[in-house]
């Protein structure tokens, strides 16, 4: 009698408890679904409801929530939206209708691309874009003989994939006022066969004289690119994006803030201007302040090598391919160290490229140095690329408090040629993803677009399978730094938004935090790397509204 008594008051006051319970209004509720939160806390729901722009329950528990509108998810996934933490946005959009070469793979093929496209211009408009891979075709670079006579009237500037070479030929080349007499610019080369002619090749600085002869895009132009890579994002998931700039960081945020006045930017946007501009932007940060959740700037970017294809990344080692250099700096260094300091010490958040392990170890020194003059402080230092590294270089990361900036799909293709490059050594600390994870440094993923794919269905492939291009690392090039699925996903949300100071509103489905999510077809857990690249995008919700939707 007395359990049945004490069995009976637990029954009573669960049940006026329950009724009690003021349920929670909601203007949309997903349910049935399999969600991943983020949240250690609460890493997984099934129900998801929103009101307005912001999650208002994360549970399993439908009965809790009041929504006019309930979408059954059928047990497809739900996750935080994504973001890219490193993209060249406007170009990007540009890119989109040029010409493409990232797939070719022979020299006849590459000159009839370029002879197919040049049919449908007109005039003498530039040709630029191009993203073509020279290791594709096994290494040889590609010569302005070769695209001369195809070109017509039109200069052309076409990059490699990485963004520190160009092809021009011969009419940009007269534009640029360049010829066999040509000396080597800081920080650059001007590429010339074994008679010193000069072979259109250009790589780092020395593209600079041509691609001032480029005419800027006009304000129309801007906001085309705008409406192209803001479509292709958000059909990708992507709630964010930062822009580490291509047109020179200032265009691109003044195209965004007039985007943002007219209440047509699709997604978040985080826009970084030069880092040898940082007063400009200090003054501007104390007259119109950081922007808001949707609309941010306030950081600067700024270089320390080239890239690990043009063979301009800075290493302490010679190339193997190339014995005559380890590559060198494409910044002034003095400058370089000087306009971090000064730029940390306005609050301006700083990141720096850096590829090679010499420059990934002068940056760090650079970053150490400035910590010290400008005192402790929550900063968030990043370093765009962080791509190859010694297992020393790595605990200085965790111990300076570094973000490395990596861009996972760069395995897929860098990883077909790295070897050619760099000994065995260098290589096993190259994209050394969960080494540095296992350290408790937090890794942010991003695509570096267009140089990778805006795709973090296949970088969270790229990160967890770590296939190469060439098909000769079916289980992975260097698998001791492949993550699994859940750690991947933290670097595109978690990890991308704590790496801009919003890891309290973004990045995790979470009471209170911004609704921005993705619906994908299959649930990315239970697949292996090589299913996850299939993987669709269904639905992305930003700021609680949909803004693609399959």
């Amino acid at each position: 009698m007395k359990i049945f008594v004490i069995s009976l008051i637990a029954f009573i006051t669960t049940t006026v408890l329950f009724s009690c319970k003021q349920k929670i209004n909601a203007d949309n509720i997903y349910f049935n679904g399999k969600i991943w939160t983020g949240d250690t806390a609460n890493p997984s729901a099934s129900v998801i409801a929103i009101k307005g722009n912001q999650i208002v329950y994360v549970g399993n528990d439908i009965s809790f929530v009041n929504g006019e509108t309930k979408i059954d998810l059928g047990g497809k996934m739900l996750t935080p939206g994504f973001i890219d933490n490193h993209t060249h946005f406007l170009s990007g959009g540009y890119n989109l209708t040029s010409v493409h070469l990232k797939e070719v793979k022979t020299k006849k093929e590459f000159i009839e691309t370029i002879k197919k496209y040049c049919k449908n211009l007109k005039g003498d408009e530039w040709i630029l874009g191009g993203d073509w891979n020279n290791d594709a075709w096994g290494g040889e670079l590609p010569n302005k003989s070769w695209i001369d006579s195809v070109t017509g009237n039109h200069p052309l500037a076409i990059s490699r994939y990485d963004g520190h070479m160009i092809l021009a030929n011969s009419i940009a080349l007269q534009k640029a006022k360049l010829n066999n007499a040509s000396k080597n610019p800081f920080g650059g080369t001007i590429w010339k066969d074994t008679k010193g002619m000069i072979t259109g090749i250009l790589k780092d600085e020395a593209m600079n004289p041509v691609m001032k002869e480029v005419p800027s895009p006009t304000a129309k132009d801007y906001e085309q690119y705008l409406a192209n890579a803001s479509q292709y994002a958000v059909e990708h998931g992507f709630t964010q994006v930062h822009d580490v700039g291509s047109y020179g960081g200032w265009p691109e945020l003044e195209t965004y803030h007039k985007a943002y006045k007219a209440n047509q930017l699709k997604l978040r946007i985080y826009a970084f201007v030069p880092l040898s501009d940082w007063e400009k932007l200090d003054g501007y940060v104390k007259k119109n302040g950081k922007g808001d959740d949707y609309l941010r700037w306030g950081g600067v970017k700024g270089f320390v090598d080239g890239s690990l294809g043009s063979t301009t990344a800075w290493f302490y080692e010679p190339y193997l391919d190339e014995p005559t250099t380890s590559g060198f700096p494409v910044t002034d260094t003095l400058n370089l160290k000087k306009w971090v300091i000064a730029a940390d010490a306005a609050n301006l958040q700083v990141v720096v490229h850096a590829i090679g392990d010499r420059a990934n170890d002068y940056i760090l020194n650079v970053f150490d140095s400035a910590i010290r003059i400008n005192g402790e402080k929550d900063r968030r230092f990043r370093v765009e690329h962080a791509q190859h590294m010694r297992t020393e270089t790595m605990d200085r990361y965790f111990q300076l408090k570094v973000i490395p900036s990596m861009h996972p799909y760069h395995v897929v293709d860098d990883g077909s040629f790295a070897p050619k490059r760099l000994d065995d050594k260098r290589l096993k600390g190259t994209y050394a993803f969960k080494s540095l994870l296992d350290r408790g440094v937090p890794v942010c993923f991003g695509s570096d677009w267009t140089v990778g794919p805006l795709d973090a269905i296949l970088g969270i492939y790229a990160a967890t399978g770590r296939e190469t291009s060439d098909g000769k690392n079916p289980d992975g090039w260097y698998p001791d730094q492949k993550l699994s699925v859940e750690q991947a996903l933290k670097c595109y949300t978690v990890n991308n938004a704590y790496g801009v100071n919003m890891e309290n509103k973004l990045g995790q489905l979470k009471v209170g935090f911004l609704a921005d999510f993705v619906v994908l077809d299959k649930n990315l857990l239970a697949l292996t790397p090589y299913q996850i690249k299939e993987v669709k995008i269904l639905q992305t919700v930003v700021n609680g509204k949909t803004v693609y939707i399959k």
